[in-house]
């Protein structure tokens, strides 16, 4: 398996699906969180799937400082995700949903409310699929982040952010630990002419990193 080429933004990419595709990118990572306007939609995904193109989600609200986290936002957030994927995108089971810790963290915060979170991710999805099969949990985040919780088995996919600066990260890049890797933002051609506000992202060249497709029919 080679490492495959892609991009995560905020921007409604149903229009511009087919310009990625001829620029030779491979996925688009969306998101899920209680903001409509920057979700995937399922047109949005059905037009990236249509294309060739491979899906994957984070879930992202507030996750900028260790007082957002704890056990009971974990389940609320975890029971949130649950449904975007299931009952408005109809994303597959066995694939994964990220979730954001978008601050470098302490150990301290990782052995605390970060962890207590990803427990509660946990339970949520366990409760919400009846304890059968679900989704896969992933941490985006720093390399002692994303090292921590997987570690420790509470995610079990990392995609490593673009903060370079942020503790673990640069020896967590260079071993190639992570599923997928951020990097710094860059504008890109979409259809028409639009230039694109995107950070590219590359997948680890052994492992598939929770992606996805939907039906198109």
């Amino acid at each position: 398996m080679a490492t495959r080429k892609g991009l995560d933004t905020t921007i409604e990419l149903t229009r511009h699906a087919a310009a990625l595709r001829r620029q030779g990118y491979d996925f688009a990572l969306r998101y899920y969180s209680h903001n409509a306007a920057k979700n995937l939609s399922l047109g949005e995904a059905r037009a990236l799937s249509r294309v060739g193109m491979q899906i994957g989600v984070v879930w992202e609200t507030a996750g900028t400082h260790a007082g957002f986290f704890s056990r009971a936002r974990g389940l609320a957030d975890g029971a949130a995700a649950y449904r975007m994927a299931r009952e408005v995108i109809g994303q597959p089971f066995g694939s994964g949903i990220y979730f954001a810790v978008d601050y470098d963290p302490t150990q301290a915060d990782l052995d605390g409310a970060v962890g207590d979170y990803f427990t509660g991710v946990h339970a949520a999805l366990y409760v919400a699929a009846e304890g059968q099969p679900t989704y896969r949990v992933g941490v985006y985040g720093s390399g002692l982040c994303c090292a921590t919780l997987t570690e420790r088995g509470q995610a079990g996919l990392s995609w490593l952010s673009q903060s370079t600066g942020f503790a673990g990260s640069r020896a967590y890049a260079e071993q190639q630990r992570y599923d997928l890797i951020q990097m710094l933002p860059v504008r890109i051609p979409g259809e028409g002419g639009t230039m694109l506000h995107v950070d590219p992202d590359a997948s680890h060249p052994q492992r598939e990193g929770g992606l996805f497709v939907v039906p198109v029919g």
